[in-house]
């Protein structure tokens, strides 16, 4: 059985993931609405990542015996003023994510709890591979998203982005 605080963390960081894929999802909308196909696939994606994120945690918690509780999720923001608004809310919102996470590690290792640190050493390499990501995208936005002929290139590099799933072995 884990620590208490540690599976309080980690069913609350459940929650979260599901959040942020609805996050993703109003994200996306605002692009398809807006006809940039290419960033919406971009955060259908990161969408699906956070549900695995959730699932993958979900998994964890029972296969060490502890019962998984959901609470009701918020509803995102659907309403955004700019691309630009929207790409550095998803940074700011990875950078949140990763400031979970970090609270699930250190309360793992304030009790030694290596199994769970272990599980999360992948959250954490996750989460740094996903403010980066984020950070990219934002940069190539400032570079190429004020001229058409660049938004468009831009549009069709995401449009290429497809989904892998995670490779954490539980």
């Amino acid at each position: 059985m884990l620590d208490a605080k540690v599976k309080e963390l980690i069913n609350t960081q459940i929650n979260q993931e599901f959040y942020s894929e609805y996050l993703y999802l109003a994200f996306a909308n605002y692009f398809y609405d807006n006809g940039l196909d290419g960033f919406a696939n971009w955060y259908d994606v990161q969408a699906q990542e956070e549900r695995d994120h959730a699932m993958l945690m979900r998994t964890y918690l029972h296969n060490n015996g502890e019962r998984v509780t959901f609470s009701a999720i918020a509803e995102p923001q659907n309403d955004f003023d700019s691309i630009k608004a929207v790409l550095k809310a998803g940074l700011a919102h990875e950078q949140y994510v990763t400031s979970l996470i970090n609270k699930i590690y250190q309360a793992a290792d304030k009790v030694h709890d290596y199994r769970t640190m272990q599980c999360f050493d992948w959250f954490v390499k996750e989460q740094g591979e996903e403010e980066k990501n984020a950070d990219d995208l934002i940069k190539k936005y400032k570079m190429f998203g004020s001229d058409a002929k660049g938004l468009y290139a831009l549009n069709q590099e995401l449009l290429a982005r497809t989904y892998v799933a995670p490779t954490l072995v539980l």
